[in-house]
C-alpha cells in the first residue's frame, strides 16, 4: 500500500517542554553516533502529542537526531502504526477486521464507524471529533469483536454498545476499556471451566482495564506532564517535571484546522519552540565571539549568510548561545530577525544548535560543509 503525506500540513511543530525532555532523555539510551536508534520511540511520542505524523514533526524529529528527513520518512511510511494524515481530536477508532473478529460481527462495528464518522477510512467525522480504520489482527481474539481506541482495548463490542461509546465520548466521557459485555477478563461466556477460587474482587477491573481506568490517558493526547520522567538507565529514579512556560503556547495552524473546518477548537498545546503571541525577551547576547572566533551558524539549516550576519549584530555567535533560547527569548528572536520572521521557530533552530554545539554534525551541516549550499 502507498503511504503519502497528508496533502494538507501544519506550519511547524514542536515538543511541549516536557516531551522535549522526554526525548533527548530516549536519546541517551543509545551509544554516541547511534541516536538514529531513537527513531522510532521519537516519531511515536510526536505522534502521542499531536494523534498524527505530519512533515514538520518528521523533519523536527530527524533533526534532533542528526538524520537525513528522508530517513525518517522511510520510517514513518513504513509502519502502520503511525498515521499520516489528521486524526480525530477526541479519538481514532482501529477495528480489528481479521479472522475472529470479523466472524463474530466486525462488520457491524465498521458500519457503525462508516454510518456516525465518516464513510470512508482515515476521513475525518463532520465534527472533527472521530476519524477510523480497519487494522490486521490485535491479539483479543476471545474477547472479538473488538476495537482499539486509544491506546486501550474495547473487547466484547456489539453495534449498540459502539453507538453508545461513541456519543460517550463526543460528550468528554471516556468509557472503561476491557469487555463490554460484563466479563472480567477472557474467561469463557459460561463461566470459569478452571481456577474457580480466583478472587476477582481484588480490582474492579481486569489488570489492563484497572490500569487504563487508574492511568485515565485511554484517549488523552500525552503532553509529557503525566508521570515523571525516569531515566533509570543513567543512574536516576525520576527527574523534576520541566515546568512548560505560559509564552510556549502553541498557535494551531490555518492548515492543520482546515481539514477538520468545523470542528471544535482544540486547546494550544504547549512546545518548546512554537512562537508565542507575545514579543517575548531578548535572550543574552555578547559583543564580540568568545575567544575571537564564531561559529559557522549556517550550518543550522534555514541560516544562510544574511540571515547569519543578522544574527551576529544582534549579539549571537555561537551554538550554545541558541541552544540555550527559552520560548520566551525565541518569540523575541523570531520577531526580531527582519524579513524572516517565524524562521527560528520553523527551522527548530534551537534543537538544531543543541546538537551542533556538541560538536556531532547534523545531516543538514555535513551537506552544507561539502556543497556549500546553506538555506
Amino acid at each position: 500500500m502507498l503511504r503519502r503525506l497528508h496533502h494538507e500540513q501544519p506550519a511547524s511543530f514542536a515538543f511541549t517542554p516536557a516531551n522535549q525532555a522526554w526525548a533527548e532523555a530516549q536519546i541517551t539510551k543509545y551509544p554516541e553516533g547511534r541516536q538514529a536508534s531513537a527513531i522510532i520511540p521519537l516519531l511515536w511520542r510526536a505522534q502521542e502529542q499531536e494523534g498524527w505524523l505530519s512533515r514538520p514533526a518528521i523533519e523536527y524529529v530527524a533533526a534532533m537526531l542528526g538524520m537525513a528527513y528522508i530517513r525518517a520518512l522511510e520510517v514513518a511510511t513504513f509502519y502502520f502504526m503511525f498515521q499520516l494524515q489528521p486524526v480525530g481530536t477526541v479519538a481514532h477508532i482501529q477495528i480489528c477486521g481479521t479472522l475472529s473478529c470479523m466472524i463474530c460481527g466486525a462488520e457491524d462495528l465498521i458500519s457503525v464507524c462508516k454510518e456516525k464518522i465518516a464513510a470512508k477510512a482515515h476521513d475525518l467525522s463532520a465534527d472533527g471529533k472521530f476519524s477510523w480504520e480497519e487494522v490486521e489482527c490485535l491479539g483479543a481474539c476471545a474477547n472479538a469483536p473488538m476495537a482499539q481506541i486509544g491506546k486501550d482495548y474495547y473487547e466484547d463490542l456489539t453495534a449498540d454498545r459502539l453507538r453508545e461509546m461513541l456519543d460517550e465520548m463526543a460528550a468528554g466521557k471516556v468509557p472503561v476499556p476491557g469487555p463490554q459485555n460484563g466479563r472480567y477478563a477472557a474467561e469463557p461466556l459460561s463461566g470459569l471451566s478452571s481456577l474457580k477460587d480466583f478472587d476477582s474482587g481484588k480490582t474492579k477491573y481486569n489488570a489492563s482495564a484497572q490500569r487504563a481506568v487508574d492511568i485515565g490517558d485511554s484517549i488523552k493526547r500525552i503532553d509529557g506532564t503525566e508521570v515523571p520522567l525516569a531515566t533509570p538507565w543513567l543512574g536516576q529514579t525520576a527527574a523534576k517535571k520541566p515546568a512548560a512556560s505560559k509564552a510556549a503556547a502553541k498557535t494551531t495552524s490555518k492548515a492543520e484546522a482546515k481539514p477538520a473546518a468545523k470542528a471544535e477548537k482544540a486547546p494550544a498545546k504547549a512546545a518548546t519552540e512554537a512562537a508565542p503571541a507575545a514579543a517575548g525577551s531578548k535572550p543574552a547576547a555578547l559583543s564580540a565571539p568568545k575567544g575571537g572566533v564564531a561559529d559557522d551558524l549556517k550550518m543550522i539549516k534555514g541560516v544562510g549568510p544574511k540571515l547569519e550576519k543578522l544574527l551576529n549584530s544582534l549579539g549571537f555567535y555561537h551554538f550554545e548561545q541558541v541552544a540555550a533560547w527559552t520560548a520566551d527569548e525565541l518569540a523575541w528572536v523570531d520577531q526580531n530577525i527582519e524579513g524572516f520572521k517565524g524562521r527560528a521557530t520553523r527551522d527548530a533552530w534551537v534543537s538544531q544548535a543543541k546538537v551542533l554545539m556538541t560538536g556531532v554534525e547534523t545531516e543538514f551541516s555535513k551537506r552544507a560543509k561539502k556543497d556549500g549550499v546553506y538555506e
